[in-house]
């Protein structure tokens, strides 16, 4: 299990946290957010449902955009700006 944080175009990026359980998928999404830059785009991948709500509380809390929300039957991919 390894967090996989990369570059999939321009000012697009993908970080899977597929495998981990609160507060981690939460602790990496902030910093695979904190080295990017305004406007740009981060694709999110994990699977602990409850990672979510914690996710989308910072994503308001720290005025990130949650741009789509798409669940594959328990695996799920959501796209945050970065604002």
């Amino acid at each position: 299990m390894a967090v996989k944080f990369e570059k999939t175009g321009e000012g697009e990026y993908q970080l899977d946290v597929t495998g981990y359980v609160c507060p981690h998928p939460q602790m990496y999404t902030k910093k695979a957010l904190g080295k990017m830059g305004s406007g740009e785009i981060l694709a999110l991948i994990f699977d602990n449902p409850s990672s979510g709500e914690s996710i989308e509380s910072m994503c308001e809390s720290e005025g990130n955009e949650l741009l789509e929300k798409q669940d594959s039957g328990g695996s799920f991919c959501w796209k945050i700006r970065k604002l």
